[in-house]
């Protein structure tokens, strides 16, 4: 048994001190359980233990540190490698998140690009032989001249003429979409500034038989259009040295000594030494219509019509006139062989006994009877319409269908939907070039009713002074039998207008559009015709009161006070059904209207 010394011994040995340990005696190398390793930290920090429970008593006693320092302390105690290890790997997914979503964004939008695209060729087809830039210059052109594309409902001619001009010359140039055009000899190209581009077509007309019929179609589409941006721009000049197009009348110069004021918020107005004008004159374009080989006959009447039309309004009626019957003789040219004495050429009226009367025929002796009409030529204007309407009723009526058609399976229903959104469909066919003869289809009696409601305005419109009347009694009398009859054929052709509207397809817009226009502008003649008789008729019996009043119209065996008053209430009677009459067609016309915006061309979402 050991001695009792070295128990007690032992004892005092193993014994913890009563008093913390000293701190600054312990190694700073050595690693406590209350400190982090030296090896997580980005700097050095002071040993002593930071526990919960002691750090702020602990921080409040120490003295404060400078802001350096202190701010140093804090970032060193942020910055751990975990922290940095999260930082970094939230960076990387963020800017992943950001590359991810702009590609996303991109591909949307190039979607969303490529349907708009789509949309518009459906809508505005172009000849597939053409480039994707003047295809898509061309159907630009078509859309800023619409009149819904502006909020303010004015249209900006002047680009939409610099658009058709850039689609024309790169129709024409031979290293875009020109190829085997024979330029004819002697004939450079007109150069157009336009911005900063020069564009170059030719003056005259071109040899286009070598180009597809797509393709002419295509070309004389843009020449139209052309055309009809320059009457727009044929009174403007453009500044060069700014490229802003302006009205002649703002141009400051000695040509014009007293311009009128710019609009509020309009740049400021050109000198006449910096302009030139706008554009060519439409001249140039409808003759190189006229000029050109490979148009079809409908096309080259049309812009033969086009063109007088526009003389018209310049105030060329003589031009004008003479254009008109050089449509006439381009419509005449087209008869088949050994079909002569069809229209007179002299007056422009047809034969009674024509033995073929073609489409173009029937527009171009219409177009000429208008036009005899807008300047007061009724004597010549009459018998034309009435030669008109009678070759119209004699047309021979449409082939009755073998088999009803079949409406669709739902199945089919949803295959042609998919078909017709995803496949494109083909490039219009060609129309009718109008040397055929017409069919009397729905179409063809409105434009009866429309030639019946220009007679009934002719015969209304007529002059009382016609010199074969000798007595004012007379006179009077033949000018009342001419308004009756004029509002006779009125009422004729707004029926006749009425019911083919009623009865007719709803796929046939065109011809919805024409039924439309003939009543809308039969019924307005109707109720003008209405009034002013009643306006008439009430002033005759104030003139025969007051010459009643006056001792006067005893013996001239005239109509009494009560018969006059008799026929002003038949006229006020009238004028209360033509009211009526009015608002039911004014409700079908806006019906129409409104069933027209959702069958536009295109199909489902303008997609087929």
């Amino acid at each position: 048994m050991l001695p009792p010394r070295f128990s007690i011994a032992r004892i005092i040995l193993n014994r913890r001190p009563l008093r913390p340990p000293n701190l600054k005696c312990i190694p700073p190398g050595l690693r406590l359980f209350t400190q982090n390793s030296q090896l997580l930290l980005v700097s050095r920090t002071p040993p002593r233990p930071e526990l919960p429970y002691l750090y702020v008593s602990s921080v409040s006693r120490l003295p404060r540190a400078a802001p350096s320092t202190q701010y140093q302390g804090r970032l060193a105690r942020y910055l751990t490698t975990e922290r940095k290890q999260r930082i970094i790997s939230e960076t990387k997914l963020t800017v992943k998140y950001i590359i991810y979503f702009h590609v996303i964004a991109g591909f949307v939008l190039a979607l969303v690009w490529l349907v708009s695209v789509e949309i518009k060729e459906r809508r505005y087809p172009t000849p597939p032989e053409w480039s994707f830039k003047t295809r898509n210059i061309y159907r630009t052109a078509r859309i800023m001249s619409e009149p819904n594309f502006n909020p303010s409902g004015i249209t900006e001619w002047p680009q939409v003429g610099n658009n058709y001009w850039v689609a024309l010359s790169r129709l024409e140039d031979p290293s875009i979409d020109g190829k085997d055009l024979q330029i004819p000899p002697g004939d450079d190209h007109r150069v157009f500034v336009v911005g900063i581009n020069a564009l170059g077509f030719t003056r005259n007309g071109l040899d286009l038989l070598s180009k597809s019929e797509e393709w002419r179609r295509g070309y004389y589409s843009v020449l139209m259009g052309a055309a009809r941006a320059a009457e727009h721009l044929d009174e403007d000049v453009r500044d060069t040295k700014r490229n802003i197009t302006f009205p002649k009348e703002h141009m400051i110069g000695p040509s014009n000594p007293r311009p009128k004021p710019v609009p509020h918020g309009a740049a400021s107005p050109p000198l006449e030494e910096n302009c030139v004008p706008a554009s060519e004159s439409p001249h140039m374009y409808y003759t190189k219509i006229l000029t050109s080989t490979g148009f079809s006959t409908c096309q080259r009447l049309d812009a033969a019509l086009a063109y007088a039309d526009w003389l018209e309004f310049k105030g060329l009626r003589e031009t004008a006139e003479e254009m008109y019957d050089w449509g006439l003789d381009i419509a005449m040219g087209a008869l088949p062989v050994g079909v002569n004495n069809v229209v007179d050429t002299q007056t422009g009226i047809i034969s009674n006994n024509a033995a073929y009367v073609s489409n173009n025929l029937l527009k171009a002796t219409t177009a000429l009877a208008i036009h005899h009409a807008r300047n007061a030529n009724l004597t010549a204007a009459l018998p034309i319409f009435l030669s008109v309407l009678r070759a119209k009723k004699h047309l021979s009526l449409p082939p009755i269908p073998d088999a009803p058609k079949v409406e669709p399976t739902n199945l089919e229903w949803i295959t042609s939907m998919a078909k017709s959104v995803l496949v494109t469909p083909p490039y219009p066919p060609a129309p009718p070039s109008g040397d055929e003869a017409p069919i009397r289809t729905p179409k063809a009696i409105c434009e009866e009713a429309a030639v019946m409601a220009h007679i009934g305005e002719i015969l209304f419109a007529s002059s009382n002074d016609d010199p074969k009347l000798p007595l004012k009694a007379l006179k009077s009398r033949s000018t009342s039998r001419n308004q009756e009859s004029g509002l006779s054929w009125t009422r004729d052709a707004v029926d006749v207008s009425e019911s083919t509207l009623t009865s007719m397809d709803r796929a046939d817009l065109s011809g919805r559009q024409t039924c439309a226009e003939c009543l809308r502008t039969g019924i307005d003649n109707w109720s003008a015709m209405v009034r002013k008789m009643l306006r008439d008729q009430q002033k005759s019996v104030s003139t025969k009161e007051q010459k009643v009043g006056n001792g006067r119209g005893w013996f001239w065996g005239g109509k009494s006070t009560a018969e006059t008053e008799g026929d002003e209430g038949t006229w006020e009677r009238e004028l209360q059904l033509v009211d009526e009459r009015m608002d039911k067609v004014q409700r079908l016309l806006e019906h129409e209207e409104e069933s027209r915006k959702y069958r536009k061309p295109g199909g489902w979402l303008g997609l087929g």
